[in-house]
């Protein structure tokens, strides 16, 4: 079990962002903000921020310890794990730092990152309901993911909170945006609804664009929010109605978990 390790010069002051399933590289891209959020507290401080886009191959080949320790890095920065991931078992055991985004380990090692979803759906119900809305629909790409689970909880709470209609088949999950829209939207709209809600700002211009080619009217006929405020909400026709993320302080506040983890804060 044990493993050879390098070393550099500046050991210990080396950290890694780990990406799967994520756009960072263009600022229209999700991950952008919160990657330049943690990297502006992380290098002043004098470390090394490596960016390593991550696959399910790769965690198969390289345990998530050995892999850190190889490399020297003293923690990490996760962004997009799947719940499926083999290093996502491996971290509820880890003793290396590793702060997570939309993501949850039960480990004193481990710092969780994210907004409250409970309070972003409650925002959306209690402006829908405010319009006039009684039956609203929610869909969502990202099965497998901790943050799609605590969404689709969060949209039926926030229905029997606000007395809407809360039956299941007004939601439905994809594993991809074409599936989505293919053959869950069409579903949803055959219950009725005069609002949907998509997981994220991508999911809902899709949703958008079919909707106007099967004849609806947006807002009209149909009100659509998103998540996220992504820059292509504004670009949108109409543009369009979504719930902000501070990507920006996400990753300063992923950075400053981080930091306590190594600490020994947990």
């Amino acid at each position: 079990g044990y493993t050879k390790l390098k070393r550099y010069r500046d050991s210990g002051k080396r950290l890694c962002i780990f990406i799967e399933n994520m756009g960072y590289s263009d600022p229209s891209h999700f991950g952008y903000d919160i990657v330049m959020g943690f990297r502006q507290l992380a290098e002043p401080e004098g470390y090394t921020v490596d960016i390593v886009e991550i696959t399910e191959q790769m965690q198969k080949e390289t345990k998530y310890d050995i892999y850190m320790m190889e490399n020297d890095y003293v923690g990490a920065f996760f962004l997009g794990m799947s719940l499926s991931d083999p290093w996502h078992e491996e971290l509820k055991t880890s003793r290396t730092p590793a702060a997570l985004y939309d993501n949850y380990v039960a480990n004193p090692s481990t710092a969780y990152i994210g907004v409250d979803t409970a309070e972003g759906m409650n925002l959306i119900l209690s402006h829908l309901k405010e319009q006039g809305h009684r039956r609203v629909g929610y869909l969502s790409t990202g099965l497998g993911s901790y943050v799609v689970q605590q969404r689709y909880r969060a949209f039926y709470s926030a229905l029997h909170r606000y007395g809407l209609y809360a039956e299941s088949s007004v939601a439905a999950e994809g594993y991809f945006i074409l599936e989505c829209i293919q053959k869950h939207l069409p579903h949803i709209l055959d219950q009725k609804i005069t609002a949907l809600i998509c997981s994220h700002d991508q999911l809902a211009n899709a949703a958008m664009i079919q909707c106007k080619e099967m004849g609806y009217r947006i807002p009209e006929d149909l009100s659509i929010i998103g998540f996220d405020d992504l820059p292509i909400a504004a670009y949108t026709s109409p543009p369009l109605t979504t719930i902000r993320q501070d990507r920006l302080n996400l990753g300063k506040s992923g950075y400053y978990a981080l930091q306590s983890l190594l600490n020994g804060v947990p």
